[in-house]
């Protein structure tokens, strides 16, 4: 069965501009000192305490004269004058944040401005034409005040859908400044691609798959047989083929990718974890963080998954597997039993570092199946619930597990962070 024919005269044909601060934490620390964010050399890590902490932001300079970028650690930055490091202030990045919506604002009306993150927005520019000019004027317009009013430089991506626009965004206007893609660009500028997690909305895991299909490049990816795709991948594989193709029918403010696929999280840990039991405190908590997701979506999963990374000091390496159950779930202990039954199989007794966990092959939580087996089954679900509330009105630390309070637990100390960092 052939592929369907893609004519993009049907699908929608606006001017989105996506805009990203460079290196935001990063420029945003340089601005506070009173040096230049595009040559001053800055490095955002998470804990100053501890060698190993994580770099959360380098500035451009920091990159490219030191060799030092987001996921180094502490203890690899070299002694050097000219070097800054700063602790995260995740409160001054937020206000910072609003800021920038705010002007924004000056530009479109609220509804056409989507906060995809702190540091990352979509602005909706159709029929703007007659106040500021083209897609390209407006990009310029906002770097030139972005840089009047905070000092701050950005890069904008423009597309005729949000995901060329972030596309455009992430493969050339990060280098160039400002790039615009048209769907006349797909098959010379997205399909050429490789390798695959270049593109935006594919992991290495997705893409060792997709390896194993023979698919090694974007263009390849869009000239698969969709029958397969979505035979393999379900929704996914009709996502991936649509989106290899540059077409994206989500509206402005609706996740790029349409429809929850999976809810997950992954955590690197504050020191190495060589006590399995202690593993097994963290794995228990991240599971109850992917069930109150799921939960808050009233959504439930048929399939988990579970993976270690081991210590670079062991050499690295780890695991990544799932297991489906019959009924779906979105209860904690049930998502870590099937956890443990994974580590019980894989594990093999390293030293701990990260903690992936996630819940896909997602359906509606409209009623949960009764089993003649576990008649509580039902009663859990609507703890779950009952607990996401309290959490939700008083505060994620009003119930924590007790794991949460021994030494292995991190939940605590989560619990007191914005953005996953201290709130300085």
């Amino acid at each position: 069965m052939a592929n369907p024919v893609i004519d993009y005269r049907s699908f929608p044909n606006r001017n989105i501009l996506c805009v990203d601060m460079k290196s935001f934490y990063a420029s945003c620390a340089a601005i506070v000192k009173g040096l230049d964010p595009l040559t001053s050399h800055i490095a955002v890590v998470a804990d100053l305490n501890r060698p190993g902490s994580v770099v959360l932001a380098a500035s451009p300079a920091m990159k490219k004269d030191f060799g030092v970028r987001t996921g180094s650690r502490l203890f690899e930055i070299p002694e050097d004058p000219r070097i800054h490091l700063v602790s995260a202030q995740m409160n001054m990045y937020l206000q910072v944040s609003v800021e920038l919506t705010r002007l924004f604002h000056r530009y479109v009306p609220k509804e056409a401005i989507h906060t995809y993150s702190v540091d990352e927005s979509f602005l909706d520019v159709t029929g703007t034409e007659k106040l500021w000019g083209s897609a390209e004027a407006v990009a310029h317009h906002i770097q030139q005040e972005m840089l009047e009013t905070f000092h701050l430089p950005c890069a904008i991506g423009i597309g005729p859908n949000m995901l060329l626009a972030k596309l455009c965004l992430d493969l050339e206007a990060k280098k160039k400044g400002i790039a615009t893609w048209t769907y006349a660009d797909v098959p010379t500028k997205l399909w050429p691609v490789a390798p695959l997690r270049e593109m935006w909305g594919i992991g290495s895991q997705l893409e060792k798959r997709l390896n194993r299909l023979g698919i090694t490049n974007v263009g390849q990816l869009a000239q698969f047989s969709l029958k397969q795709l979505e035979k393999l991948f379900g929704v996914m594989g009709n996502q991936l083929y649509y989106h290899a193709n540059g077409v994206d029918l989500s509206e402005l403010g609706a996740p790029i990718m349409q429809g929850q696929i999976s809810f997950g999280k992954s955590q690197i840990l504050m020191r190495d974890y060589h006590n399995p039991e202690e593993v097994r405190y963290v794995v228990l908590e991240m599971c109850e963080e992917v069930a109150k997701r799921a939960r808050s979506h009233k959504k439930a999963g048929r399939t988990i998954h579970f993976g270690l990374s081991y210590s670079k000091g062991e050499g690295g390496g780890g695991f990544y597997r799932s297991k489906s159950v019959e009924v779906p779930t979105n209860i904690t202990t049930e998502i870590y039993d099937v956890c443990m039954q994974l580590m019980d199989t894989f594990y093999r007794q390293q030293t701990v570092r990260k903690v992936t966990i996630a819940l896909s092959n997602i359906t509606e939580d409209e009623g949960m199946q009764l089993s003649l087996f576990e008649p509580n089954r039902d009663k859990k679900r609507e703890l779950g619930y009952v607990m996401d509330h309290i959490r939700h009105k008083y505060g994620s630390d009003a119930l924590l597990r007790a794991v949460s309070y021994t030494e292995a637990g991190t939940a605590l100390h989560r619990s007191k962070l914005v953005g996953g960092h201290y709130a300085e």
